[in-house]
């Protein structure tokens, strides 16, 4: 599991106070100070508590937003593993509708080259703290093959989102839908192919 940043109570204070920001001021110093002032936190902690700049703060934030969900996922309700993915990804929605706006900055910060390294921690620890609120606790080798398709998919359903307009994210959850349907095809085609006969050609070569 990849390390998480720094967590600490005036981090997480200061990333909510800068949120209703962001869509006017970007993720920038200036949206930093504004919500360290709101938060009641003395001015000069916008220069100490994220000193590895803009990639830092939108780290916190996507930590923040993991725990968030991760504690809201508790009271979802016994069912497959399957449906509770799928109801954990509305959740989080759900939850960050308000900073849709600044979520599409952050994703266009977090595309930037330099920031590559950044974009693929946030992104493995969010899917991760996914499977986990859903009750998945797999250490084989389906640990690597579930994270993987669940990063398609949660990359692409994202991307959906930011530009959704729908009442509820009706459109959105649709996609997710779609999506996830497709990997379930995808794993039922595999779990077939598996079972077949290897064809001669290949069966010729066996020496055991």
């Amino acid at each position: 599991m990849i390390a998480p940043p720094e967590r600490m109570a005036e981090r997480d204070a200061a990333i909510m106070g800068m949120l209703p920001n962001v869509p006017f001021d970007g993720w920038t110093k200036r949206a930093l100070r504004a919500g360290v002032r709101d938060a009641g936190l003395p001015a000069d902690e916008a220069d100490l508590l994220f000193p590895l700049g803009t990639a830092d703060m939108i780290e916190t934030f996507c930590d923040l937003a993991d725990r968030r969900m991760a504690d809201a996922a508790a009271d979802l309700p016994e069912t497959r593993l399957s449906a509770r993915v799928r109801a954990v990804i509305a959740l989080r929605l759900e939850q960050n509708r308000p900073y849709k706006e600044a979520i599409r900055r952050a994703i266009a910060v977090l595309a930037l080259p330099q920031n590559a390294r950044a974009a693929a921690k946030t992104t493995a620890r969010t899917v991760d703290a996914i499977w986990h609120a859903a009750g998945d606790r797999s250490a084989d080798f389906s640990w690597y093959t579930k994270r993987a398709i669940l990063t398609a998919v949660y990359s692409a359903t994202i991307l959906y989102w930011v530009r959704d307009t729908s009442e509820d994210d009706a459109d959105t959850l649709a996609f997710l839908d779609r999506r996830l349907a497709g990997t379930a095809r995808i794993g039922r085609l595999r779990g077939l192919t598996a079972r077949l006969p290897r064809p001669r050609f290949l069966r010729m070569g066996d020496t055991g």
